[in-house]
């Protein structure tokens, strides 16, 4: 069974990932009153400045970077009404990928322009909008790349040293 890396081979194959062709490294923010209120120290994780304004862009970038070259050439499919939407059109452009988003119906027209900002093409419709994401991405042979697929990297700064707990946002979209 392989070793596990340690805290300082964990951060070098981070900060070395294909990911930051498009993602920033984002700073780590310390919340004063909440650290001195839990007696201990509380940092905000500023991935809010990602040019999608998530941690989502990266989980989208990495899923459509490793996706083998037949499938690139096909383009990639997502349903998300939000952030991995956006995620997947920038990614989708970066590498020159074709990026469709399926997204709900009442989504506001900033996602939807983000979206298209970003070069995705976009379908508005969502009764059942991942079934019909993975349905289409099925028939038409694209790579699946549907929210839940976004996980984020974890870029803290850890040490070896200290140890640290990541607490992950999970949905949102």
């Amino acid at each position: 069974m392989p070793q596990q890396p340690t805290c300082s081979e964990y951060l070098r194959k981070i900060l070395l990932s294909p990911v930051y062709d498009v993602a920033h490294v984002t700073p780590l923010e310390r919340l004063e009153k909440l650290s001195e209120r839990m007696g201990n120290d509380v940092y905000l994780k500023r991935e809010d400045l990602q040019p999608v304004h998530s941690f989502k862009l990266r989980g989208a970038y990495n899923k459509i970077a490793q996706l083998p070259e037949e499938a690139k050439a096909r383009g990639v499919i997502a349903a998300s009404a939000g952030n991995h939407a956006q995620g997947c059109a920038l990614s989708g452009s970066r590498l020159g990928v074709k990026a469709t988003i399926v997204m709900p119906k009442p989504t506001p027209d900033i996602k939807v322009d983000a979206v298209r900002r970003f070069g995705g093409i976009y379908h508005r419709h969502f009764g059942r909008a991942a079934r019909m994401a993975l349905v289409a991405a099925a028939c038409a042979g694209l790579a699946g790349c549907a929210g839940c697929m976004a996980v984020p990297d974890g870029v803290f700064d850890p040490s070896d040293e200290m140890p640290v707990y990541e607490v992950v946002p999970l949905g949102g979209d």
